[in-house]
């Protein structure tokens, strides 16, 4: 399904199967490194302002703060308008949390001390959660504005700069070296704190949207050098690849195609697109349960939520459905309501008949009802999270992380142990894990999600049994924070410069 070939078509030319959009990150952290950097995260209609302080031993503090975008501020007449809040933003927060380094900043700057502009200045991720096309670091064109924003003199601007020029006006002690994907985030922050010695080969998000972040080999992203202006670090040999794999199958070759699939993509409002995360990520799998569910009881031989007499009911009471259900109305079913059903382990389903109660206004559920919707959550949860393991297989094979395999006895550390760790419940040396770090509301809410990976994992060809035991995976809390933060680290040590000034050359 999502084979080599595919993955290859995307990394050699622009509007491949799979877009992976190269993110110009070339290393991963350890979890050694130290030292305070900020993370900002424009998200949608809130901005939250982060410090983090990393300890070098795989943990992290983190200082925030969030605040609402004001509604005017979404569809401003001009971008200075709204990159002029973010700014004074940052400066509440570093006089609030960081009150010492700005007063000092800003006394050397009014002074004027000969040589204050080369202090040291908070290094800044910038997590910008909307189209952008990248070229750099922190170079990056705004390609369109979603989730309400419209501000039309920022569509072709660089994003850092925008944010950066406004910082300036300021005088903040800041400087924006990384334009951060939450998903490469995700990895970073996965890699900062997960145990062992081997780094985080992929970041996987698996909530509301999914998406997937990889290492990948320099030489085999060959289209950027037909990316002109970009501008990278070559001296890893990798880079940070993020392939979109939302949009995966969009032609619909070898995705599974139901009824039910069909009917919520053509009623959604981007037909023909995201069709990998329409059988993924839980913004539709509620849908998908809902239609399902309505079929049911639509069709007169299953007449499900209809037992007419209360002498086969176990409540001794009929089934109805309420005028104003939401059953009938396209999103009316949120995806928690999956979680509740699949894991429902109480008498005679009672979870899911108070959930069918509560949430869809369907009155006095049979047991059989509760267990029909029950089987159907089940269904679709499974579906979706073996879909997910194609998308990690995928990207475990294509590493060759399989075809090399090392025993603990070949890895003395230097006080003479052989380094190892438990994955699985297996023993395996630290060299022979393969780490994937996720986040999202199905992977740590909807039970048994990764155990459905895994059975799926163990049934691709070239992975097995064998190759299931050395996948590690792990939650990665805070890609937007704390993953950005790691990102403007790695931007600091391979010596990127504020939005403006010159700029790394491959």
């Amino acid at each position: 399904m999502l084979n080599a070939s595919r993955a290859d078509d995307g990394l050699s030319k622009v509007g491949g199967t799979l877009q992976q959009i190269p993110t110009y990150v070339t290393a991963v952290p350890n979890g050694t490194e130290k030292g305070l950097y900020m993370a900002v995260d424009l998200g949608g209609t809130n901005f939250r302002v982060c410090s983090i302080q990393l300890h070098g031993n795989t943990t992290f503090s983190l200082t925030q703060s969030k605040v609402a975008i004001p509604r005017e501020l979404m569809t401003a007449k001009s971008y200075k308008d709204l990159f002029s809040f973010l700014a004074k933003q940052i400066q509440a927060f570093l006089k609030e949390h960081h009150n010492e380094h700005y007063v000092g900043h800003m006394e050397r700057r009014g002074s004027q001390v000969e040589g204050f502009h080369n202090e040291e200045v908070f290094n800044l991720g910038f997590t910008f959660s909307f189209p952008v096309q990248q070229y750099g670091l922190n170079k990056g064109t705004l390609v369109r504005w979603t989730k309400g924003f419209d501000i039309h003199d920022a569509v072709g601007r660089d994003v850092c700069e925008m944010l950066q020029d406004e910082i300036d006006i300021l005088g903040l002690p800041v400087k924006v070296v990384a334009l951060v994907n939450d998903t490469v985030g995700t990895l970073m922050a996965r890699s900062y704190t997960s145990p062992g010695k081997s780094g985080t080969l992929l970041g996987a998000i698996f909530g509301t949207g999914t998406n997937g972040a990889y290492v990948e080999k320099l030489s085999r992203v060959t289209k950027l050098k037909t990316m002109q202006g970009s501008t990278y670090d070559t001296s890893t040999g990798e880079m940070i690849v993020n392939s979109e794999w939302g949009s995966f199958d969009n032609t619909m070759h070898v995705l599974p195609n139901t009824r039910f699939d069909k009917e919520l993509d053509t009623e959604s409002n981007n037909p023909g697109l995201q069709m990998f995360e329409k059988r993924v990520s839980g913004m539709f799998l509620g849908e998908i349960l809902r239609r399902t569910v309505v079929q049911l009881v639509k069709d007169p031989q299953v007449k499900l939520f209809q037992d007419p007499s209360s002498e086969h009911n176990d409540l001794h009471t009929t089934t109805n459905i309420d005028k104003d259900t939401s059953l009938f109305t396209q999103h009316g079913l949120d995806t928690a309501f999956l979680s509740v059903a699949h894991g429902d382990k109480s008498e005679g389903h009672r979870l899911t008949r108070q959930a069918l109660d509560k949430d869809l206004k369907v009155f006095g559920a049979s047991v059989e009802d509760a267990l029909a919707v029950k089987t159907l959550a089940t269904a679709i949860g499974r579906r979706a999270a073996r879909l997910s393991a194609v998308a990690i297989g995928a990207i475990v094979l294509a590493s060759g992380k399989l075809d090399t395999t090392v025993t603990p006895a070949g890895m003395p550390t230097i006080d003479g142990a052989n380094p190892s760790t438990l994955v699985n419940g297996d023993e395996l040396a630290d060299e022979n894990v393969i780490d994937i770090g996720v986040d999202g509301s199905l992977v740590e809410f909807y039970p048994g999600f990764e155990t459905f990976i895994r059975e799926a994992l163990r049934d691709i060809e070239g992975i097995g049994a064998a190759g299931e035991r050395r996948i590690r995976i792990g939650i990665a809390k805070d890609g937007s924070g704390v993953g950005a933060a790691l990102i403007a680290l790695i931007a600091d040590r391979v010596g990127v410069k504020a939005p403006g000034q010159n700029a790394l050359h491959p």
